[in-house]
């Protein structure tokens, strides 16, 4: 069934409505007529099991038959700190984390970013980054649309992740994979975790000592040099892999 995400208030007792540009997409491109059924979340957790009532110019009717709790959402709210990286690979990572589980995507600004932004090219590049999450989700059954914030510098996406559990940094010279993988069990049965992903090039050394300081964890993800849209994700893996199976015991 295909999903479809709705603002709350659009969730009105045993009826949705869903509107804007997902209209559009749901009659011209994807061909739903009445009688369909759909999957509907609003971000609360929360799926609704739709039957289309009718469809108009500006929004379609849906009747819900079920309700169930979103099983797709992991119980960690993971945050990757991604620096930002050359072209369009951004693009690819957004779309790679949301389907891994991530709560939150937050574009970094290091010292070794090649690519600035002002401010008006930032605010495109936000459009279409949540629009790639939004898409994302629907494509992997997420239950919410990860949040992609604004960018940051890195002091203060520093300041931003002190709220969470844990804060990994994968680090190519830091070099004990035992020690890194008890430092991912141990954040898995946590809350909330904060992963740091430098640009090409990687984080300088006072990038990392700055974030240790300030009780961050370093991290081996292996004896090969990853590039930076590949980091991100196999720290992602892991720490899904490690979630859901401490979540089936």
């Amino acid at each position: 069934m295909y999903r479809f995400f709705v603002p709350v208030e659009n969730v009105e007792g045993e009826r949705i409505r869903i509107t804007g540009d997902d209209v559009n997409h749901a009659k011209n491109v994807l061909r739903m007529s009445v009688g369909e059924k759909v999957v509907v979340s609003c971000g609360q957790g929360v799926d609704y099991y739709c039957i289309i009532d009718f469809i108009r110019e500006n929004q379609i009717g849906l009747r819900i038959e079920e309700e169930k709790a979103a099983v797709t959402e992991l119980p960690v709210a993971i945050t990757l700190f991604q620096a930002l990286p050359k072209r369009d690979k951004m693009e690819l990572v957004i779309q790679k984390a949301v389907e891994l589980g991530a709560a939150e995507i937050v574009p970094v600004q290091t010292r070794r970013c090649v690519v600035r932004l002002d401010e008006r090219k930032a605010d495109r590049k936000l459009v279409r980054w949540r629009a790639i999450a939004e898409a994302a989700a629907k494509q992997s059954g997420r239950g919410v649309i990860p949040r992609i914030s604004e960018i940051m510098s890195f002091a203060e996406a520093l300041n931003y992740a002190e709220q969470m559990d844990t804060v990994l940094i994968p680090y190519e010279l830091y070099e004990d994979m035992a020690d890194s993988m008890e430092t991912m069990r141990k954040a898995a049965g946590g809350s909330s975790i904060g992963i740091f992903i430098g640009p090409e090039g990687g984080f300088e050394r006072g990038e990392i000592e700055q974030a240790m300081g300030r009780g961050a964890f370093p991290l081996s993800l292996g004896k090969r040099i990853l590039r930076t849209e590949t980091a991100g994700m196999a720290a992602l893996s892991v720490l899904m892999f490690l979630i859901e199976g401490q979540k089936e015991r």
